[in-house]
């Protein structure tokens, strides 16, 4: 089992309803005269961790980083290029298609955009009423309409909205019929991809407060993938940080926001605005672009953009791994003596007084 399966949250089950080991998923570039390929761009180039039932893992990062890749590699909407998706003890990234119809029922999505999400050609009872049927989940007519009735109730919307068409909705209103369709089959699992980025930000706030209160009434798993950090601080239990295809650091919400233990971490909680009056962050500014994901730097792949690197950063790549209880990272600067790493008891991002 992987380092991450240590770091399970209190009361946890035992076996993670969602555990990827190793992912990979490398796209070709194709070119030249006969049309071959002609290098990779590698998305994702190894990523590992475990969601157990009733947690929240929010998967964090710059645009470009992968973070949406690894969410469709575990939907298997696409095949991968190395590693394994197990779902609740069973393998399933090397299923045929007939074998997996049955496993896609326990993992649903909800996507950025709450309108092209939707067909706009279905009435909201249609849209809910497709997965319980492709499932086979209702016994009868009534029972589909009941259920449908009572997906509506659990994203609190009138139950009298079931013959409206999407577009009659706002943006709030649609992303709760995506997650009640979401709902609808069941599942175990929800990769929300940045399902709260496209909405106004009170209407943000009332789409997690309801994710949270389905995961408490359902014991649902929930695959949080965002760029938003405060967001992330607000509903998460544990956080994964995405650099270049890779998980550079994973803890606890509290511990990470506390004390990040990468470099990169740093420097993203920075630009998090400070709610306290008065108050603000000591701003770290990265240089440099982000490298190509075609050719990623030897060595650590941060190295290029690190205030911190030295030599053995740039030859040699950090495994992730435990530097404190629960605590994992990939830097190079905790095998130095603690007087030489500048993360070593790190609060944060420094607060200053204004």
């Amino acid at each position: 089992m992987n380092e991450m399966s240590q770091i399970k949250p209190p009361g946890g089950a035992a076996t993670p309803v969602l555990q990827v080991t190793d992912l990979k998923k490398h796209f070709p570039i194709h070119g030249g005269f006969f049309g071959g390929t002609t290098g990779h761009v590698y998305a994702v180039d190894g990523v590992s961790f475990d969601i157990m039932k009733g947690e929240t893992l929010a998967l964090v990062g710059e645009s470009g980083c992968g973070k949406s890749t690894v969410g469709k590699a575990i939907l298997r909407l696409f095949p991968i290029t190395g590693g394994q998706v197990v779902l609740d003890g069973t393998r399933i990234d090397d299923m045929g298609a007939g074998t997996l119809r049955p496993m896609r029922r326990r993992m649903q999505v909800v996507f950025q955009d709450p309108f092209s999400s939707l067909n706009p050609r279905m009435r909201v009872r249609d849209i809910l009423a497709e997965p319980i049927r492709n499932f086979g989940l209702a016994r009868n007519a009534r029972d589909l309409e009941e259920r449908v009735a009572l997906l509506m109730d659990k994203v609190r919307l009138p139950r009298d909205a079931v013959g409206r068409w999407p577009h009659e909705f706002s943006g709030g209103q649609r992303q709760r019929i995506g997650i009640a369709r979401a709902l609808a089959a069941d599942p175990d699992l929800i990769i929300c991809d940045e399902a709260v980025s496209a909405l106004d930000v009170s209407v943000k706030a009332q789409i997690i407060n309801l994710l949270q209160d389905l995961q408490q009434e359902l014991g649902l798993a929930l695959l949080f993938i965002s760029h938003d950090l405060a967001i992330v601080e607000h509903m998460t239990h544990r956080v994964a940080v995405m650099y270049l295809g890779k998980i550079v650091e994973v803890a606890p919400k509290r511990e990470l926001f506390a004390a990040p233990k990468h470099p990169y971490t740093e420097a993203l909680l920075s630009a998090v605005p400070q709610p306290t009056p008065g108050v603000q962050r000591e701003r770290i500014i990265l240089k440099g672009d982000v490298p190509s994901p075609i050719n990623p730097p030897k060595g650590c792949r941060f190295h290029t953009r690190c205030p911190y690197a030295f030599d053995r950063c740039r030859q040699e790549e950090p495994p992730l791994r435990p530097v404190e209880a629960g605590h994992l990272a990939a830097c190079h600067l905790h095998d130095r003596p603690e007087a030489e790493n500048p993360l070593a008891g790190a609060k944060g991002a420094k607060l200053l007084a204004v």
